[in-house]
């Protein structure tokens, strides 16, 4: 038997985190003796490894205890899913930092980036359009616009113009959006409907669809500065290009605010 200290010194791992593991039974001693001393197995090391190395792999304690008992085939799919996680955490923490790197460069003045907007007041057009309206989250929109191309080819419908989102929501929620995806078509038929000429504070968008928030903040500021107006429409993203034949820092994108004076 191996003391708690024996066990620390062993496994580099610090007696309070042992004791922690006991208490929420993730690992117990094997014994306890009258003074309260704890005693391990030294077969329970390698308990302790796997302990560490599940929680080397970003796993919480809370799921690490029912991952104890799996083989490693049984394990995997729990360790495949841990890496989609993990590559979608990093492409947010690269999102992040692109941002910050651009608002610095801008605050410094030294910026060679495109990010000045013209906002500029235009007419859109009435539009016949074939939609999808759904409440889902911001990571299912590519799923949704997969959809709506399949849609419409399987109703004979012919594009003859932008794909654009529509935000419905009355307050924004990226885990449950209001969103409709909308594709400018050539026929009448079944699903296809008009969208209605509006007047827009608009700006043109260049680069990844990350970035976009610079297009609404700079909408936003001009209409903060132009109390006449007030918006009267669901915001709209026009995609003025294809996203999987664009180099991401090439894609043009729309961005309307249907807005009616005061």
């Amino acid at each position: 038997m191996l003391t708690i200290g024996e066990f620390s010194r062993l496994s580099r791992v610090t007696p309070r985190m042992l004791r922690h593991y006991d208490a929420i039974g993730l690992l117990r001693p094997d014994a306890v003796g009258g003074n309260g001393y704890r005693y391990y197995r030294q077969e329970q090391l390698s308990s302790l490894v796997r302990i560490q190395w599940l929680k080397g792999c970003g796993f919480s304690l809370q799921e690490i205890g029912p991952l104890l008992a799996l083989e490693d085939s049984q394990l995997l799919p729990y360790l495949r899913q841990r890496r989609l996680t993990l590559c979608q955490e990093l492409l947010e923490r690269q999102a992040l930092l692109r941002r910050l790197e651009a608002d610095i460069l801008r605050m410094e003045g030294t910026s060679n980036m495109e990010k000045t907007y013209q906002v500029i007041v235009m007419e859109d057009p009435e539009q016949k359009v074939f939609s999808i309206r759904r409440t889902i989250g911001v990571e299912q929109y590519h799923a949704l616009f997969s959809d709506l191309r399949r849609e419409a080819a399987a109703r004979g419908l012919t594009q003859a113009g932008p794909i654009q989102m529509l935000y419905h929501d009355q307050s924004f929620c990226p885990e449950h959006s209001d969103v409709e995806a909308q594709m400018v078509v050539a026929q009448d038929g079944p699903g296809v409907t008009v969208k209605p000429r509006f007047t827009c504070a608009a700006v043109q968008h260049r680069g990844a669809y990350e970035n976009l928030h610079l297009a609404y903040e700079s909408l936003c500021g001009w209409l903060a500065e132009h109390t006449e107006y007030r918006p009267c429409a669901p915001a709209m993203d026009r995609y003025l290009n294809d996203p999987h034949q664009t180099d991401p820092e090439a894609l043009e994108t729309g961005v309307l605010f249907p807005i009616e004076r005061v």
